[in-house]
């Protein structure tokens, strides 16, 4: 049995004709990226027709419920209602990380999260929003001068730490969510490989046909897919859009 981990298929090339650039490829991370905004847009219609002030329907009030949700998260972690303006992006990163990470348990589809470059994309523009606020909080001089202390001989340290900040957010998504299908891959190829063993031990034509049967891989990996697939896409969406909200409000505190 072949067990494929070579990463994200191309499907389309476009030349660019830009040394630099290089060509433009539409791969599979690019098209799930795409089915899930899809999904979640589709989602956001569905739950907002129709609101109503009173006699809500079961619709409005889970979309009221996921909204208050959203809400508690970003106040109770920030002290209060002043970074309210986040949490439009904070849950625009949560349903977009959990969603990512949840849809591979549809076996056509590779998450997205298993791509390196969709949290790398995700962090930068976390880091943008980080060096922004503090730069609103102290001034470009104040920004600068904040790399020079406690001392000046600091500065280095203190300029590969600020770059450390989008690479630690982007790799710990992303290497949970990797190994994750990585360690099901293996252990279901393994269990398919200990079945045909096992079972072309029985002799003649029926122990012939069982072989090319994984009987053996039915069951384990269905049980690690909860943990894995479930609690762990939702566990890494969830640590993401904690560490953007105490980043960005650390940040715009000074």
């Amino acid at each position: 049995m072949e067990f494929d981990i070579s990463g994200a298929k191309i499907f389309a090339r476009i030349p660019t004709g830009i040394p630099i650039l290089g060509d433009i490829l539409i791969t599979e991370t690019i098209v799930v990226s795409w089915i899930v905004m899809l999904i979640i847009t589709g989602l956001c219609i569905f739950l907002t027709r129709n609101l109503k002030v009173e006699k809500i329907s079961k619709r409005q009030a889970v979309a009221e419920m996921i909204v208050e949700a959203a809400t508690n998260l970003v106040r109770n972690n920030t002290g209060g209602t002043k970074f309210d303006s986040l949490i439009p992006f904070v849950s625009t990163i949560f349903a977009t990380s959990i969603v990512s990470n949840l849809i591979s348990l549809i076996p056509i589809f590779r998450s997205p999260t298993a791509d390196l470059s969709t949290e790398a994309a995700w962090a930068i523009v976390v880091f943008v929003m980080i060096t922004a606020n503090k730069i609103k909080a102290g001034g470009v001089l104040g920004y600068m001068k904040g790399f020079t202390e406690p001392i000046p001989v600091m500065t280095p340290f203190n300029i590969l730490s600020e770059l450390a900040t989008p690479v630690s957010m982007a790799c710990r998504h992303f290497g949970n969510i990797l190994s994750g299908i990585v360690i099901n891959g293996l252990i279901y190829a393994a269990l398919a490989i200990a079945s045909g063993a096992l079972l072309g031990l029985i002799p003649g034509a029926v122990g012939d046909f069982l072989s090319n049967i994984p009987i053996l891989s039915v069951g384990l990996p269905a049980v690690l897919s909860v943990y894995f697939d479930w609690f762990t896409g939702a566990m890494q969406a969830f640590i993401f859009t904690m560490l953007t909200i105490m980043y960005i409000a650390n940040a715009a505190e000074g």
